[in-house]
């Protein structure tokens, strides 16, 4: 296996040559064949981006990403077209087109290895993502080392990759699943409604876990240090988890905002696949609310990868800036 390794010392070597070095402490693994074979892997080397939160050890890893046509049918949905397309050229931003990450967390604290949802899976592979088990190698895991799986919500992109083969991806793990969430994508009554794959998922991803399964509410404890927090709306019990070490605080806010942009400068704006629209704004306000006036880091599922940063407020919304050398010191 070939690794390439940015250190602090050839941070800042690099820096003092005026070269401008990669941000914070970011390793990229290059599979050997016979690893990517067996992975699966894509073309692309998996991406990973790893960083000292106090005693934790955060790794970042990207499942992969998708282009897409038309963001204003994604995004402000309830806006006129041309108010989208003005505010994402005031924003260096194309019009017609948007790309969406996925990106799976990886903690370690203790004897923990705790990941944060499981990405697109095997299906993924088929248009390159589904990379989160290659990027867990490349990082210097392996599937059988993961003890918890958090799941933030029970849509496709979150869960396709529990299952592995018709088994469990992560075989020595136990879960931790919204009580709410669970309770509404197993109800039967999700079928022949709009909610019905989404049912289906669930039943095949979900259900055959039930029984390791911890089912939380809003502030419940699920690790030392780690804490889930209720933000319905973009589904109906999607959970944010809130990380704690060495007095100070990390929030995955998941999908509590799906656009650096789009979601923050304009956290009103009413966006496709939010179940609740009107409750996911609100969310999304609270979420941030907290996360600028208490000037915390994030990690959103669906920001710029490698997907943490901060925000401030800015007229109606949040600017967005992402984290570089910050826990590289």
């Amino acid at each position: 296996m070939t690794i390439l390794t940015l250190s602090r010392r050839s941070l800042f070597a690099t820096a003092a040559t005026g070269a401008i070095a990669a941000p914070a402490i970011l390793t990229t693994s290059l599979l050997d064949p016979a690893t990517a074979a067996a992975e699966e892997a894509p073309a692309k080397p998996p991406r990973f981006h790893s960083f000292k939160f106090g005693a934790m050890d955060v790794t970042v890893i990207s499942d992969g990403t998708r282009a897409a046509d038309k963001p204003n049918e994604t995004f402000g949905t309830n806006q006129k077209p041309e108010d989208v397309s003005a505010l994402l050229t005031a924003n260096f931003l194309p019009t017609d087109k948007f790309v969406n990450g996925f990106s799976p967390v990886l903690v370690k604290s203790g004897s923990e290895l705790i990941l944060f949802d499981t990405g697109m899976g095997e299906g993924g592979r088929e248009w390159g993502a589904g990379q989160l088990r290659a990027g867990i190698q490349a990082a210097g895991y392996k599937p059988e080392d993961v003890t918890q799986v958090v799941i933030t919500h029970m849509h496709g992109d979150h869960i396709s990759g529990l299952m592995e083969g018709g088994k469990p991806a992560f075989p020595n793990a136990r879960y931790v699943f919204g009580e709410a969430e669970y309770a509404f994508w197993k109800d039967p009554a999700r079928m022949g409604t709009p909610a019905e794959n989404g049912h289906k998922g669930v039943m095949k991803n979900i259900t055959p876990l039930a029984e390791k399964a911890t089912f939380v509410k809003d502030n419940a404890d699920v690790a030392p240090g780690v804490t889930g927090m209720a933000a319905f709306g973009h589904s109906p019990g999607h959970m944010i988890y809130r990380l704690e070490s060495e007095g100070q605080s990390l929030i995955l806010t998941a999908d509590t905002a799906n656009h650096f942009v789009l979601s923050l400068q304009r956290p009103d704006w009413e966006v496709k696949f939010d179940m609740d629209k009107a409750k996911a704004a609100e969310t999304r306000k609270r979420v941030f609310d907290m996360i600028a006036t208490d000037r915390l880091a994030f990690i959103g599922y669906h920001m710029p990868f490698p997907a943490v940063g901060y925000v401030e407020k800015q007229g109606e919304g949040y600017r967005y800036t992402p984290a570089t050398y910050q826990f590289a010191l």
